[in-house]
């Protein structure tokens, strides 16, 4: 059984640097806190830190979470996430052939009707389930099975596409992080990562790190093959009748050169 908990102590442990809690750096073997630091600093024994790392304890208290949450300096996410690794929710066993997964009828009909706003559905392993005409003009198509961790990773065209291309590959790791937290011994989830950390480097080293961040909010910039270099913000809001999927909308600063560049894809999806 994996060690998921053990994972995420032992990585963020690393992370924490030992002069923001004013110990001495010195000459240490490993990078970041040592365990005995960690131990010492949340106010539990040595001992009981170094089996939560390697999984002969499993389930520390709420007291505990928070201190160990307070010392590794876990953000508010990050924090929600060590909390469901210490008392992981009952899961409904699932079938042994999980059936493909895909965007409602109903709300691919709310994609195409979103006819001035870029919107696509994402599911559970970042899987493009749908997106509207808009979108497509937007970003082209993703190659393979349009997943976009692939794209990110595995397509040499991703970095021409993302001008701050190691700004999204963080994010995109991290989103797939959280995404999986509910399901972490997903088969599609588990093979997507596999296949990854095999033929991907930087993959490997970002999804080691064990950030966790919702896909939420924020701005990024993209090079349309249509008009060329925008800079968009972007939104999603989860599909309440399924469960870790996400409608993903795309927008421009009004008045913006951006938004112009939107306003000439939405003239052209018209005429289409």
């Amino acid at each position: 059984m994996p060690n998921l908990l053990g994972e995420f102590l032992r990585a963020r442990r690393e992370l924490t640097r030992p002069e923001d809690h004013g110990l001495p750096v010195g000459r240490r073997r490993v990078p970041g806190l040592r365990r005995e630091e960690v131990a010492m600093l949340a106010g539990i024994s040595a001992d009981y830190y170094l089996r939560l790392e390697r999984g002969r304890d499993r389930h520390p208290s709420t007291q505990v979470v928070e201190a160990l949450a307070r010392v590794l300096e876990l953000d508010a996410e990050s924090t929600a996430y060590l909390a469901s690794l210490a008392a992981p929710a009952p899961r409904v066993p699932r079938r042994s052939r999980r059936e493909p997964e895909r965007a409602a009828p109903e709300i691919v009909r709310l994609l195409e009707s979103m006819a001035g706003v870029p919107a696509f559905v994402l599911g559970r392993c970042m899987d493009v389930l749908a997106a509207n005409r808009l979108c497509e003009l937007l970003c082209g198509t993703i190659p393979g099975d349009g997943n976009i961790v692939r794209h990110v990773f595995l397509d040499p065209g991703a970095r021409e596409f993302y001008p701050d291309w190691s700004d999204v590959a963080e994010e995109t790791v991290a989103a797939l992080r959280a995404s999986a937290a509910d399901a972490p011994d997903d088969p599609r989830l588990v093979t997507l990562v596999g296949e990854l950390s095999v033929r991907s480097d930087e993959f490997r080293r970002l999804w080691a790190r064990h950030d966790v961040r919702a896909k939420a909010a924020g701005r990024k910039r993209l090079v349309s093959p249509v008009v060329g270099e925008v800079t968009v913000g972007w939104e999603s809001l989860a599909v309440a009748s399924a469960p870790g999927q996400l409608v993903v909308t795309y927008f421009a600063e009004p008045g913006s050169p951006s938004a112009a560049a939107l306003a000439r894809l939405q003239e052209l999806a018209a005429r289409q």
